[in-house]
């Protein structure tokens, strides 16, 4: 049940990076259009193509990336048993959740004082701009919470395998 629950906010997520990736790909061919066909450099392509890079690498580590396809160093904990494991993950998620949940005040602090700021080109707040971030460290927390609670992923010496399109 839960992963009918979660499949298709899994692809809602795809879709957005997707989205994303589209915007950072349109502006950049619109920056090469009117800076080498029509001599008429423009600046808010960048500041589109880095606020949508921003949004894009967040958002995917917040919601498209499995627990299986994160990058990890784990020849410590798989040098032991299946307990030794679980007890260096649970270490891991643990120190997690601490250090990003001490950091989500300052955080929320720092994104909500940003309002004050405008992007020079487009005019988009800052705060929104960076929003992102607090949506990942929550999403990071919970994550964690959830490896916390489910233990470990099975070992396996595959390379992952991704179901998305991107």
């Amino acid at each position: 049940m839960f992963d009918r629950i979660t499949r298709p906010l899994h692809r809602f997520a795809e879709a957005v990076a997707a989205a994303l990736l589209a915007v950072i790909f349109v502006a950049f061919i619109v920056q090469i259009v009117m800076r080498y066909l029509l001599n008429w450099p423009v600046g808010w392509t960048t500041e589109l193509s880095l606020a949508a890079w921003l949004w894009l690498v967040l958002w995917g580590a917040a919601f498209v990336l499995k627990d299986n396809e994160e990058i990890r160093i784990d020849s410590f904990a798989d040098a032991g048993g299946p307990r030794r494991r679980r007890v260096v993950h649970a270490i891991g998620a643990l120190s997690l959740i601490v250090l990003f949940g001490m950091s989500l005040p300052a955080t929320w602090s720092y994104v909500s004082f940003m309002k004050v700021e405008k992007s020079s080109y487009l005019g988009i707040r800052m705060d929104i701009t960076y929003s992102i971030y607090v949506v990942f460290v929550v999403a990071v927390i919970a994550r964690c919470l959830r490896q916390l609670i489910r233990g470990p992923a099975p070992k396996t010496d595959d390379l992952p395998v991704s179901g998305s399109a991107l």
